[in-house]
């Protein structure tokens, strides 16, 4: 970008705010700027909070959380936290001729600083539209109106679920009963054993070679695909999860399906040279901070994660265990039983433990008796009332939800004793499957719930598209649960979304549905710390905005009114390049356009 064309662009921006120019444009030193630019924020606070008849209704709520992120990003704490200082980058943007020193404003960073600014002035242009007619009455009259708007409200969100299509769809499924005969000729199978779990483990698809036999792929998937055994990068697919994907990936339907587990070269090239760079360590989440014995990790006061095993029979790409796993269906990735008998003594030898999630790994790729004696053991401590069974098999292999180990969980859930609650892994309604849905009932039928965990991706970030899984999954018998913010690892950017764009689909599209869908929290899950709840924005502060439009966002420890537990800062990614992906995807950008305005 030229100097002269980004001064233009600043100025333009900076003109929507006069008193505010004046300030960043005139010679005074930093000190004095930005102690005029507090107080000129001070101003906008108290005439949001004034009776402003100039003010369109609710836009005092943007000027509100506006100030508040400049306030924030404006402060030495934040720049000495960060090591950037924003308001220096402006100084040197405005004023120096020669910018040989200084990067250039990445076109994001250039909308964001336009949108704060708009934000601050009341002019998000967010509320065009004339107020609701039944404001000017009362009754029954306001009632129909309303009730009118709301139809209309309903009808949109539906026209937008309608996109995606749910894998319990007919023509879907019709489909899929194709892609079963093919794979099933291929291997010579028969429907006895497709229906054998065992069988699918067996012959779980791990190569390029075998897989363009049973599907198309793009030129850029087989690439990824032949590259990940020499890239250290587990790959594999169950013959149950290939007949879920299109035999053409134009169709663009199976999508999520396939960027699930089928890598990215962006990817591929992160995670080698991360494994490369010896001082970088691939513990992302930091467990080993966090895991007082082999086998177990530790982040809360009455709950643990048990790791009796650390494979899968298919890898998720963006797993934030990858690191440990070495392939697919590993036979050395299950704990020794000198290591299990250990964990499961700690357990027994802290009280204070009350519940207990196994998983790994994919604890399920355990046999029907090895699971028993470790839920076995667990149930035999008096101060373990709970125990989660976390497994991704209910969407990958449902096949191995049988009725013997449906019938083997049941013993140990006794109501009123001890609970034993399955939590899955649907990323998208296109997921789920009959064999799935039978799966779910199966664990139902014993009176045993089914909760799921959303990790919130690119991939069903879509308007709407994570509302149409809650739908397909409350109709199926599974209640979401979390959805989760894609850890910040650099090799899974294909799959990262902006933090605003979670709060946008949880205050405008999860928002609209009835309570009984909307059941799951969303949630940042910060390395070492924990969990940290999105929609409480005191939990969390925007501290900077880089020259490549990146926010900086500090996240507060759950425990921070508790004890003494330092915070974690976090780089987001661009929502400008966020929505350019859109875009090139054929969304429409006026649908998103309050993203800007989550902080």
């Amino acid at each position: 970008m030229k100097t002269a064309g980004h001064k233009k662009k600043l100025e333009a921006i900076f003109n929507q705010a006069p008193e505010l120019k004046l300030i960043l444009y005139s010679k005074e030193s930093m000190e004095i700027k930005r102690t005029e630019i507090r107080d000129f924020l001070s101003g906008l606070l108290i005439q949001a909070f004034s009776d402003n008849p100039q003010a369109a209704p609710l836009e005092w709520i943007l000027v509100r959380d506006s100030i508040i992120a400049f306030r924030n990003i404006l402060s030495l704490r934040s720049e000495n936290l960060v090591g950037f200082s924003f308001l220096q980058y402006l100084e040197d943007l405005i004023h120096k001729k020669d910018l040989k020193d200084v990067e250039r404003p990445s076109p994001g960073f250039l909308e964001e600083i336009n949108h704060l600014m708009k934000g601050l002035m009341g002019k998000s242009d967010l509320y065009q539209e004339k107020a609701p007619a039944f404001l000017k009455y009362q009754g029954q009259k306001a009632a129909r109106l309303r009730s009118k708007d709301l139809s209309k409200m309903a009808r949109q969100s539906q026209n937008y679920i309608s996109r995606y299509l749910s894998g319990l769809d007919k023509e879907v499924v019709r489909q899929r009963s194709e892609n079963k005969s093919r794979i099933m000729k291929y291997f010579g199978s028969t429907e006895a054993e497709w229906n054998d779990w065992r069988w699918h483990i067996r012959h779980i698809i791990r190569d390029a070679d075998t897989l363009t036999k049973l599907i198309r792929l793009t030129p850029e998937e087989y690439q990824a695909v032949k590259l990940s055994k020499s890239y250290k990068s587990p790959f594999g697919i169950t013959p149950h999860y290939l007949a879920l994907m299109d035999p053409d990936p134009e169709s663009g339907k199976d999508r999520a399906v396939r960027a699930q587990v089928i890598p990215s070269l962006h990817y591929l090239k992160g995670l080698k040279a991360n494994r490369e760079n010896s001082g970088k360590s691939m513990d992302f989440m930091l467990e080993g901070d966090t895991s007082p014995i082999e086998g177990i990790t530790r982040r809360y006061p009455e709950i643990v994660i048990l790791k009796p095993v650390l494979t899968c029979p298919q890898i998720c790409v963006y797993c934030q265990r990858n690191w440990e796993i070495e392939e697919v269906y590993s036979p050395n990735a299950a704990l020794s039983k000198k290591k299990l008998q250990a964990a499961l003594e700690w357990i027994k030898n802290t009280p204070e433990i009350s519940e207990v999630l196994i998983t790994g790994g994919d604890p399920l790729i355990l046999e029907d008796d090895r699971l028993e004696e470790i839920i076995a053991a667990l149930a035999a401590i008096a101060h373990v009332e709970r125990i989660r069974i976390g497994t991704r098999t209910i969407v990958t292999l449902p096949q191995r939800i049988t009725d013997h180990f449906v019938r083997m969980l049941n013993r140990f859930h006794i109501p009123g004793e001890r609970e034993i609650i399955v939590v899955t892994h649907f990323e998208h309604p296109y997921e789920l499957s009959p064999e799935s849905q039978n799966a779910i009932q199966k664990i139902r039928q014993y009176g045993m719930v089914v909760y799921n965990q959303m990790v919130y991706t690119y991939y069903n970030s879509r308007k709407f598209e994570a509302v149409a899984l809650r739908k397909a999954l409350r109709l199926a018998g599974v209640i979401p649960y979390y959805t989760f913010n894609t850890k910040g690892k650099e090799e899974t950017i294909d799959f990262r979304v902006p933090i605003p764009r979670l709060l946008q689909e949880q205050h405008e599209e999860a928002r609209l549905m009835p309570g009984t869908l909307r059941t799951d929290e969303t949630v940042f899950n910060v390395p070492k710390l924990g969990k940290n709840y999105l929609r409480a924005r005191q939990h969390r502060d925007v501290i900077s905005i880089l020259p490549d439009g990146r926010r900086v966002y500090e996240f507060h420890p759950w425990e921070k009114k508790l004890a003494l537990v330092d915070t974690y800062l976090y780089t987001d990614v661009s929502i400008y390049d966020y929505l350019k992906r859109l875009k090139a995807d054929g969304e429409n950008l006026a649908d998103y356009q309050s993203i800007w305005y989550y902080y």
